[in-house]
């Protein structure tokens, strides 16, 4: 076969100047334990009689804090490759 009879495929593959790297190892563990944290704020605060935990100061602000958690390991899932 002369060189000019080449496939495709004998061709080294070049990465792309637009395309990004993979996520690092830690990213999933993080997103997720993100989101895991937060539902559990939010089950601490219903199962604690909604008074006592996880800051008793905040009341019903609780729900916020652990929405707030919960959105940022969402917000990770954008990121995620």
């Amino acid at each position: 076969m002369a060189r000019s009879e080449r496939t495709k495929s004998d061709r080294p593959v070049e990465a792309r100047p637009g395309e990004q790297a993979p996520n690092p190892v830690w990213f999933k563990p993080i997103m997720f334990g993100f989101m895991l944290i937060g539902l559990i704020w939010i089950i601490v605060f219903y199962v604690s009689g909604a008074t006592q935990l996880p800051i008793p100061d905040l009341g019903s602000g609780n729900i916020l804090v652990g929405f707030g958690i919960m959105f940022v390991g969402f917000l990770m899932t954008t990121r995620w490759r």
